[in-house]
């Protein structure tokens, strides 16, 4: 079965690599055929030793008999001239000279296939990684929902670098070791095709015992490998909340819940790496049982003259035999490793083989924003899993140009509201429209092309301030960035830095205040131009003053756009062209400020609420 899959993996991403393929295997396929006849020598050797062949040859043409019989004859017709002319000590040096430099070919072969195979080795794990990152950046926003960051994480870095040492390393082996096997097999069954006969009912038997234990080291793998995964969730989750745990003084609570994942590791790890190392005890054990056997039957048919092969011919066949065993042992070893490896395989699988249901349309329509108006029209959304909808059976219509503001209770559903315009989600039921054109029938890439998002959370990135404005921007010109940063009231601080515009910001802008982080979100979105303007609680975390200069960022980057505003302050709306109040996921009111606040409804309520 892990062959089965290790030969998926090879089909998946080996065709970019058909040359080095077939080097490799050129170069292994050299490599036996020297293995094979510079043991050959071992029998004249052993022969002018022992003295056993006392026969005369003759020179043979090759139409006097089959190529393998002129083959060895003239072999020993040239050795039995060089010894009436030199002497059998110089023959003897010679014929192991010999050995020595077809020994240095096949050295230099088995190299040679290893250096092939080595890029190729290395190009599917950088294609596995690239595969899976991409993977990453093009799943929706919904798939995450669901899976732990740290376990993704995990998946890219511990689990991939187990592809690597385990499933890759094994290549270099996975196509020499059956190159080997097979010609050894096949110059044995042309020594002796008996003994041969014997030899393979034996070696399945070893392979039973082999696969057996290799099926219970993937299923450990696999355990080992998810709380792994867990682990790597615990680390991101104690690094994003370390202010919180030293606030309520939480560090033992921690210590010891990471302590107890450690320990579980701990023992799977344990479980894992002790039936790995049983691989080469027990191949090793397996491979000498198996050849005492055979020396037991071979030997047992030249005493009782049943068999066509000397002593020395039988010393040949057993060193050919060796050779098997080892490559045995090391498919044997490898069978454990690609086990091991293939468990990570899985995890990183349930990444790359998940569906990704927003997907651009078969037939996509030209799109270009001329107005801006957007329209939800009875549109209904449910979260995988939940049991009633988010958003429930909604109509909104926002005129090109306006301002509308979402309001209400947290969980009423004004940000998956939002989040439905850039197809972050896709609804349901029902349809959002941009100028009258679905945003289903139109490339997602041109659909966010034309939007910007300024969030509650400023999301920058361990960079420049260059490099955060002009993200997603390519061609801005350093007067383009410096008017962006003036419009979102960030130029003074940029230049009073230490680099200016090149000064990096650290981690998610962690060198920067609050207000700082959200003013050069804004200078991002002002550099990009957008039609449409996502902006999602943009200043709720801010103290007066921040709050003040963001403000009038944001109404400068609001200005002649069409925006859609999440707001839980509601002093920050209050000029907005219409409000919108949702509760349950419903729209139950919708007007001005003054239009609301006479109604006396659910607004009425919140805005009495934050005493304004």
């Amino acid at each position: 079965m892990a062959m089965k899959e290790f030969l998926k993996v090879l089909a998946r991403f080996l065709p970019s690599y058909k040359k080095n393929v077939v080097l490799n295997v050129v170069f292994n396929l050299l490599a036996a055929f020297l293995t094979l006849f510079s043991f050959a020598l071992i029998i004249p050797i052993l022969e002018m030793l022992f003295q056993i062949n006392q026969t005369d040859y003759v020179l043979m043409q090759w139409s006097d008999a089959s190529f393998k019989t002129v083959l060895v004859n003239n072999f020993y017709y040239y050795t039995q001239t060089i010894i009436f002319e030199y002497g059998p000590g110089t023959t003897l040096a010679l014929l192991g000279a010999m050995l020595v430099v077809m020994t240095g070919l096949k050295c230099g072969a088995t190299y040679l296939s290893s250096y092939f195979i080595i890029p190729m080795r290395s190009g599917v794990v950088r294609d596995i990684r690239n595969h899976v990152y991409n993977k990453i950046v093009a799943l929706p926003m919904g798939f995450f929902t669901s899976e732990r960051k740290g376990d993704v994480m995990a998946r890219m870095t511990g689990d991939v670098a187990e592809i690597e040492n385990s499933v890759m390393q094994s290549l270099d082996m996975m196509f020499k070791d059956p190159i080997m096997i097979i010609a050894c097999l096949a110059m044995m069954i042309t020594i002796s095709w008996q003994l041969t006969l014997f030899v393979l009912l034996l070696l399945p038997l070893a392979g039973w015992v082999m696969g057996a234990v290799g099926k219970k080291l993937k299923r450990k793998s696999l355990d080992a490998q998810n709380q792994w995964g867990v682990l790597m969730s615990s680390i991101e989750e104690t690094l994003g909340g370390l202010r919180i745990i030293k606030a309520f003084v939480a560090e033992e609570k921690v210590k010891a819940r990471f302590g107890a994942e450690n320990q579980h590791l701990y023992r799977l790890s344990n479980r894992v790496m002790r039936r790995q190392a049983l691989a080469h005890p027990m191949s090793e054990f397996l491979g000498t049982f198996t050849i005492a056997i055979v020396l037991w039957f071979g030997g047992l048919l030249i005493l009782n003259g049943k068999s066509s092969i000397d002593a020395p011919t039988f010393i040949y066949y057993m060193v050919i035999f060796y050779s098997i065993i080892n490559p045995a042992k090391d498919l044997a070893k490898g069978s454990y490793t690609i086990a091991k490896g293939l468990a990570s395989l899985e995890r990183v699988d349930r990444i790359l083989n998940a569906d990704n249901p927003i997907k651009d349309p078969a037939a996509p329509k030209a799109f270009a924003v001329k107005g801006g108006t957007i329209d939800y029209k009875d549109v209904t959304f449910t979260y995988e899993g939940a049991s009633h909808p988010v958003i429930d059976n909604v109509s909104l219509h926002i005129p090109a140009g306006a301002t509308v503001a979402l309001v209400g209770q947290s969980g009423s559903g004004k940000t998956t509201l939002a989040d439905l315009l850039p197809r972050f989600y896709d609804v349901q039921q029902g349809s959002v429209t941009v100028d009258g054109v679905d945003i289903k029938d139109v490339k997602v890439a041109d659909l966010r092309g034309v939007m910007g998002n300024v969030n509650q959370e400023a999301i920058l990135f361990n960079d420049t301030f260059r490099n955060n404005i002009t993200f997603g921007v390519d061609s801005a010109t350093q007067e383009m960035i410096e008017e962006a940063a003036r419009i979102a009231n960030a130029h003074d601080f940029i230049v009073a830095s230490e680099n200016g515009y090149d000064t990096m910001i650290g981690d998610r802008g962690c060198k920067l205040s609050g207000g700082q982080r959200q003013r050069l979100s804004i200078a991002r979105a002002i550099l990009k131009n957008p039609s449409i303007l996502i902006l999602d609680e943009a200043t709720s975390a801010l103290d007066t003053e921040s709050e003040r200069l963001v403000q009038e960022a944001l109404d400068r980057l609001m200005k002649d756009r069409t925006t859609l505003v999440i707001a839980h302050r509601l002093s920050t709306i209050k000029n907005a062209d219409m409000i919108a109040v949702m509760h349950e996921g419903r729209i139950v009111e919708a007007g001005t400020h003054d239009q609301l606040l006479a109604i006396g409804g659910y607004y009425k309520r919140l805005v009495d609420l934050q005493g304004l």
